[in-house]
């Protein structure tokens, strides 16, 4: 295929500005705190809601709150970093964040700490699509491209696992409240840093006035949605409310995309999402972050209570999956993604991780962690790590800069959605599994000790049922990858925008097909 190359005046013959790299630093630190604070304050949950009195029915509220506004406002948030410019956003959600997490740190009751969490995942909406989209418009060169979409898919895959880490680490040492406090330094030293270093390049803001139809029935049908996954964890998926919120999600969600097909300036132009390469990655994503969100969880309990790990050791439990996930990403990803199209890295790395669910599907209550988790969790954040990388560079790839931040927030809102179906959907699996188990096999149980241990098994009995489950959706995930995505390797040529409406000359890498 042949193309022009455009070169437009004061751009550097590689990709943007020469302080990229030193973005890099700040936007990955950013990224980091945002998908620690995913998982670190689960560790600290039982602490707080002691401290706080919160009550078991209101308890989950600390992570909903969150996710709610979260997975609601994503293309909201992209769609204000295209407006104001990535690097305003990012600033102003790094500030945001850090404020809320004071507040949620400092919290005196419940309410309090409900607030903060809401306001956190506003904030959040805000900054996660603005880094990536930083990283989009900044990294334009084929290998620089690698290179820094590979740390940042290490950081996006692998920082939630740290986030067990460090959250049994301050939990058992300090106190919960350092859960909240630690974002603060992350925070302040990633706002400054991107205040100072990064140069966004000039012009592919999206100037069009805000389409105020598609923000409320996007944000009113995602919160839905979200809302919906949760409360089919704790009240059942035939609960009159849970049926309720998925079937105005649905109304809601339709009529978004209604109303973007014929509005003149839509939140979420559909050519976005309509791409066949994007589309794949945005749905092969939200499949496989299905099944990784409920092993996560799954393993905890695993650790914790089968095995008697504590919150600490737990968190070191991961680190297989957190070096296989760097390998994965940096070096496979990175150093291959030039030569090869993107497909045979994400759909082998979506059966590699499958695999590794494989040997979870094996595990007891006496089996060995070397021989079992461990070789599991490497080939599993192996996996992971390799599809990750071409995933998040293929989402924004050739994308017009005025949608670099609706095309990165729907990378965000895939996972954030992702997690929240995995969470519920697998939690219901296993509880069932659980529950069917202990009450064919509780009847031969004569002793306490006897009912304890078919308890356990029961419940290890359902963890593998569900993660039979997220094998299938791994293998669907790649099944999906080969269908749709399509897109050569890149060869690392600049090429001028050829989108009807583009404001700007963009250099992209040429996809060679």
């Amino acid at each position: 295929m042949s193309e022009t190359v455009a070169k437009a005046p004061g751009v550097l013959e590689k990709s943007g500005d020469a302080n990229r790299w030193k973005a890099l630093v700040f936007i990955a630190l950013a990224q980091l705190m945002v998908v620690l604070d995913a998982t670190i304050v689960n560790i600290a949950l039982p602490s707080a809601q002691v401290d706080l009195g919160i009550s078991d029915g209101n308890r989950q509220w600390v992570v909903t709150a969150y996710a709610l506004a979260f997975g609601g406002l994503l293309l909201f948030g992209g769609r204000i970093a295209d407006l104001w410019g990535r690097k305003r956003a990012f600033v102003v959600g790094l500030v945001g964040f850090a404020g809320a997490s004071a507040l949620g740190g400092a919290a005196t009751n419940e309410a309090m700490m409900f607030g903060a969490r809401a306001l956190q995942g506003v904030f959040g909406a805000l900054l996660a699509p603005a880094a990536l989209s930083l990283l989009a418009v900044m990294f334009t060169d084929a290998k620089e491209r690698a290179k820094a979409f590979g740390i940042y898919g290490a950081i996006a895959g692998g920082g939630g696992a740290v986030g067990f880490i460090l959250g049994g680490v301050l939990t058992e040492y300090m106190d919960w409240r350092w859960t909240f406090f630690v974002n603060i330094p992350f925070a302040i030293v990633a706002a400054a840093g991107a205040y100072f270093v990064i140069r966004e390049p000039e012009g592919g803001r999206n100037r069009n006035p805000l389409d105020i139809p598609g923000v409320l029935l996007s944000t009113l049908g995602l919160v839905a949605l979200v809302y919906g996954f949760t409360r089919a964890e704790s009240d059942g998926w035939g609960d009159s409310m849970t049926v309720g919120m998925f079937v105005a999600s649905a109304v809601l969600l339709l009529a978004f995309v209604v109303t973007e097909a014929k509005v003149k300036a839509p939140l979420l132009p559909l050519r976005v999402v309509t791409d066949r390469n994007r589309g794949g990655v945005y749905l092969s994503l939200g499949i496989a972050i299905i099944a990784m969100f409920g092993t996560f969880l799954f393993l905890t309990y695993y650790l914790q209570i089968v095995k008697g790990y504590t919150p600490i050791k737990t968190g070191f439990a991961f680190m297989p999956m957190i070096v296989g996930m760097m390998v994965g990403s940096t070096q496979i990803g990175t150093r291959l993604m030039t030569r090869v199209p993107a497909r045979m890295l994400m759909g082998p790395g979506f059966l590699v991780a499958a695999a590794g669910m494989l040997l979870m599907t094996q595990l007891e209550i006496g089996s060995s962690y070397n021989s079992t988790i461990l070789p599991a969790m490497l080939l599993l954040g192996l996996g992971m790590g390799t599809a990750f990388m071409p995933a998040m560079s293929l989402a924004t790839l050739g994308v017009e800069p005025r949608d670099a931040g609706v095309a990165s927030a729907m990378v965000n809102t895939s996972q954030q959605v992702g997690g929240a179906i995995g969470t519920a959907l697998l939690n219901t699996i296993a509880a069932s599994a659980t529950t069917s188990y202990i009450a064919d096999h509780i009847g031969s149980a004569t002793s306490r000790s006897q009912q304890q241990l078919v308890q356990l098994e029961g419940m290890v009995h359902g963890y593998t049922n569900a993660i039979w489950f997220a094998v299938g959706m791994l293998v669907l995930a790649a099944v999906i990858v080969v269908t749709f995505v399509n897109a050569g390797r890149p060869d690392g040529t600049t090429v001028a925008s050829s989108e009807e409406g583009a404001e700007d000359e963009v250099r992209v890498p040429v996809v060679a097909h």
